[in-house]
């Protein structure tokens, strides 16, 4: 069961994807010119999804793979290629939207289901591997542990995902960032110390199946980023 504040969060996100943000994170995923601070976003979020997808196998062919938070789709589509089959799944239906527009017509060794909903539904069923890429970053720490947990229960393989580390920089620009109006702000980032994540991890029954792997940290400009790796025992 998910908890009452995950609940709340995610609804503030299908909002925020869905009516504020919807052009800015069209052109942030796409090729189109934005400026010199989005730009090292988009920089960021490339390199992170090619680290991620480095920790996968080579060749993907017969796994399953859930995307939880795809966006518009990038990682899966690249998990797709390698011959996975890839639930992409995303709270926004807009921002799935575009990833059935840009990808319509790929022929890919793998096959590729985007599907608006919770990443945490047990309906998507089981996986190999699941990679939950900036889509935790906007919660807190039990939080994410929670959501781990569940995800945990349905992976058979590895579990990557990213929260937003607890650094002097982020947690300037996350307090910075409450001082604008709130009608033009992104849900906010919750910035994680990752010894207290590794911590509640350790400390959490339905995560003692798996082991603490990698950990890569990526920072470009205003992208600021932490991936981990869980991999079964």
């Amino acid at each position: 069961m998910t908890s009452t504040t995950y609940a709340t969060r995610r609804a503030q996100l299908e909002t925020y994807f869905d009516r504020t943000a919807v052009e800015a994170w069209a052109r942030l995923t796409s090729d189109a010119p934005v400026s010199r601070i989005r730009a090292t976003v988009r920089a960021g979020r490339d390199a992170m999804r090619a680290e991620l997808l480095s920790w996968l196998p080579a060749d993907l062919s017969g796994r399953r793979l859930l995307d939880a938070g795809c966006g518009t789709g990038a990682l899966a589509v690249e998990a797709a290629r390698r011959g996975a089959e890839v639930v992409a799944v995303d709270v926004s239906p807009t921002l799935v939207g575009l990833a059935h527009e840009r990808h319509a017509g790929l022929r890919l060794p793998g096959r590729l289901d985007f599907r608006v909903g919770d990443m945490l539904d047990d309906d998507l069923g089981r996986f190999d591997h699941v990679v939950a890429m900036d889509s935790l970053i906007h919660y807190r720490t039990p939080d994410i542990v929670r959501a781990l947990n569940l995800l945990g229960r349905r992976t058979g393989a590895s579990l990557l995902f990213t929260v937003a580390p607890r650094t002097p920089l982020l947690t300037a620009m996350h307090a910075a960032g409450r001082l604008f109006p709130r009608g033009d702000r992104a849900p906010a980032i919750e910035p994680v110390g990752e010894r207290a994540l590794r911590r509640r991890i350790g400390e959490e029954p339905g995560l003692a199946p798996f082991a603490l792997a990698r950990s890569r940290r990526i920072t470009s400009g205003f992208y600021l980023s932490n991936a981990l790796e869980l991999v079964r025992r």
